[in-house]
């Protein structure tokens, strides 16, 4: 690369293809003319992704627990060790002991962007263990990363609380879009339907709207994502007798969603409060559905209600019940009046909830 300002080493344990904040870094940086190399895991319905950058995907011996973080680690350290970078970006805490510590061996700068608050996210409740580990990992490493990130204030400020440290927030937004291309898709339904995007993990508020779907008439839930609750939430809808009205599309990359909320009726971000890292998400797809200009069903967790009611962008539930969800379905679905002004604060929301105005705020991380 001509005049290249450096070489950056992109490290997380997603799969890179389906990560939109990993490939919209690289692309900033890229257009800035440092040298990216993204460095993740190949699963098995990983899919190839078209980019101006170098990606590195390992498959692994395992995939789940303990023993795939001590490989990952394992496996990432060495290949730091053995090439050369500038920059490492660390991307949660499951990358970080790796980072830093081939950081600290190569003499390179590190810098750490927290995608969640990792230790206090569902999957670790009632695993003390495992959730004191990374704990420890978390009170030992973190104080000494001196440039770090985070997606929402409210996790900044708690960082800060607990380690002293000072995290610059950068929300993952989208691009704004100046023309959209949209494709027909397929719906396996002709009812009207609420739409969630996203990964397939407990806590998401998919089984209260399944609820209540009970309630509600002719209006169906359209599930784009994959994940580990998969086929529990399959056997719950059929539980309720619901299974024709519930409808699971498996995943779709991230420049397709658009297609599909450009026919949907509601967009929903129903995250349950099980613990900080939900209490204080700021989740992609509040403002994926901002810029399809799709009104949205919200719960009133702290970082997603400020959003809703500063730019009155959708409505909030009282309550994860069924009747109240469906009360705020109806709303958004019959008052004309309700769903037009939405759409028109949408507008001007968009145009200041863009990714273009928040990744600048990083570019003195990397100098």
């Amino acid at each position: 690369m001509k005049n290249c300002k450096g070489k950056v080493l992109i490290a997380v344990t997603n799969d890179i293809s389906s990560d939109e904040r990993i490939r919209k870094v690289s692309e900033h940086l890229n257009s800035k003319g440092y040298e990216i190399v993204n460095y993740g895991r190949e699963l098995f319905d990983t899919f190839d992704i078209k980019t101006n950058y170098k990606i590195i995907r390992k498959k692994h011996l395992f995939n789940n627990n303990f023993l795939f973080y001590a490989e990952f680690n394992i496996r990432l350290l060495y290949f730091i060790l053995i090439n050369k970078f500038d920059y490492i970006l660390s991307n949660d805490l499951d990358t970080l002991p790796s980072c830093f510590l081939g950081s600290k061996v190569k003499n390179v700068k590190l810098i750490y962007d927290s995608h969640e608050y990792f230790t206090e996210v569902p999957e670790l409740q009632n695993r003390n263990f495992v959730r004191g580990f990374w704990l420890l990992i978390e009170r030992v490493l973190l104080p000494k990363v001196k440039y770090s990130m985070t997606v929402s204030q409210s996790i900044a400020n708690d960082y800060r609380s607990k380690y002293g440290v000072n995290m610059l927030v950068v929300r993952n937004l989208p691009i704004l879009a100046k023309n959209k291309v949209i494709e027909k898709v397929e719906i396996p339904t002709k009812n009207k339907f609420i739409l969630y995007q996203g990964v397939l993990n407990p806590g998401r508020g998919i089984k209260p709207m399944i609820d209540a779907l009970k309630i509600l008439t002719d209006i169906d839930l359209v599930i784009v994502g994959y994940g580990k609750v998969k086929d529990e939430l399959i056997a719950y809808a059929k539980n309720k007798n619901l299974e024709k009205r519930v409808h699971f599309l498996g995943r779709v990359p991230y420049n397709k969603l658009i297609n599909y909320s450009n026919v949907a009726l509601i967009g929903m971000v129903l995250e349950e409060p099980f613990g900080k890292s939900f209490e204080y998400s700021l989740p992609n797809k509040l403002f994926d559905f901002i810029h399809a200009e799709l009104p949205i069903i919200a719960a009133p967790i702290k970082e997603v209600k400020r959003i809703v009611e500063d730019y009155k962008i959708g409505l909030l539930i009282k309550d994860y019940s069924a009747e109240s969800i469906a009360e705020v379905v109806n709303k958004l679905t019959f008052d004309d009046d309700l769903r037009l002004q939405i759409i028109e604060n949408q507008k001007k929301a968009k145009i200041e909830l863009c990714w273009e105005n928040e990744v600048i705020l990083i570019d003195n991380y990397f100098n």
